[in-house]
């Protein structure tokens, strides 16, 4: 029988055993090239990539951001042009941000109309439903075709057919919209409007705050009103013209400017805080985010209207003019990260790359 002395002493000494491994010198040219070449692949990477490119010794942080934008420009409209314009149109009308910036601030994004569909001088009332709409079920031949009540594309049927125009007279605002799809855009010269941007930046992490709108501009107070960004001859002023955007999406500013599209605004902050934070700059990219080849509902648009009060006699009438609005919406995405020198990441990586290199003798 084991005494339990014996049994405690040799508990005691197998738990404070040390081991060691057995090194053998083995004189191979072969396995010699091969043992230094994965040393030498294992520093490479440790140095090379994790450290240089990909700053290993640096803590990061992401960017938290706000942008702004504030359209300018001016265009002119004349429907006395469009075969499908009516009586009631303005024939020559001038259009302002305030027209064309629908709404006038978006969160992260904005939106310039390129192209409309005007229904002017709307009132509530009786009219007959607009003949393209047949496909909706607005064409009659009689008044069973038109139940009374029941809802067409642009009103409420009355339950007469209106021999004049084949299709079902309707409760709704008229006259009704003529939805015709357009054939180019009716603002010509969008592309020559451009966009202030203002984006504002935090890395709460080091508690840095950067701004698109450089600091060294204050040193020229005409800069702002006489610079446009260009990739490469001016790549940090913040004013871009409309057309030059769609034209570094790639895209034609002739063709999206009839039905619409959705363009990304790229604002990318890599910012190396080991250096001065002067050095921390925007870099702006652009591409086109909706499917270009669509076949149905293609592009972007939405209608809105603006209202009034007209008096006719003694009576109040409620008027409108209907627009259903055709144009670009740029939508901003703002990317960034920050690094700065620190002792823990940069020991944690020099450690992992000292135990591959320890690996290296077990292969």
């Amino acid at each position: 029988m084991v005494r339990p002395a014996r049994l405690m002493r040799s508990a005691v000494g197998r738990f404070f055993e040390y081991d060691t491994p057995k090194i053998v010198h083995i004189q191979s040219l072969h396995i010699g090239i091969t043992y230094r070449f994965v040393q030498l692949v294992i520093i490479s990477y440790v140095i090379g990539w994790v450290l240089v490119y990909k700053k290993g010794y640096q803590e990061t942080d992401n960017v938290e951001s706000s942008v702004t934008s504030k359209v300018k420009g001016v265009v002119l409209t004349n429907f006395t042009l469009d075969p499908n314009a009516t009586a009631d149109e303005e024939k020559l009308r001038v259009w302002d941000t305030a027209d064309y910036v629908i709404p006038p601030q978006e969160n992260g994004a904005f939106f310039v109309t390129t192209n409309i569909i005007m229904s002017p001088n709307q009132e509530q009332g009786i009219c007959p439903e607009d003949y393209s709409s047949r496909q909706l079920g607005a064409s009659c031949s009689t008044g069973f075709d038109c139940p009374s009540g029941s809802k067409s594309a642009n009103g409420v049927r009355t339950g007469t057919c209106n021999n004049a125009t084949s299709t079902c007279d309707i409760r709704a605002w008229c006259p009704v919209e003529k939805d015709v799809e357009p054939q180019s855009p009716v603002l010509q010269g969008t592309e020559d409007f451009t966009v202030l941007v203002k984006n504002q930046i935090f890395f709460p992490k080091f508690r840095v705050r950067r701004r698109n709108i450089l600091d060294g501009f204050a040193k020229n107070a005409s800069y702002l009103d006489s610079c446009l960004y260009h990739p490469s001859a001016d790549p940090f002023c913040p004013i871009f013209r409309l057309g030059d955007i769609i034209a570094l999406a790639q895209e034609n500013y002739s063709t999206i400017a009839v039905k619409g599209a959705v363009i990304g605004f790229v604002i990318e902050w890599e910012c190396n805080l080991d250096l001065s934070v002067e050095s921390c700059l925007p870099k702006y990219s652009f591409r086109r985010i909706d499917n270009a080849d669509d076949v149905i509902a293609k592009g972007w648009n939405f209608r809105y209207a603006n209202y009034w009060t007209d008096t006719v006699g003694r009576q109040s009438v409620q008027r409108r003019t209907l627009i259903k609005a055709y144009g670009i919406r740029f939508v901003f995405y703002v990317y960034g990260v920050a690094g700065k020198f620190n002792i823990v990441p940069l020991a944690t990586n020099l450690g992992a790359g000292l135990a591959l290199l320890g690996l290296v003798r077990l292969l």
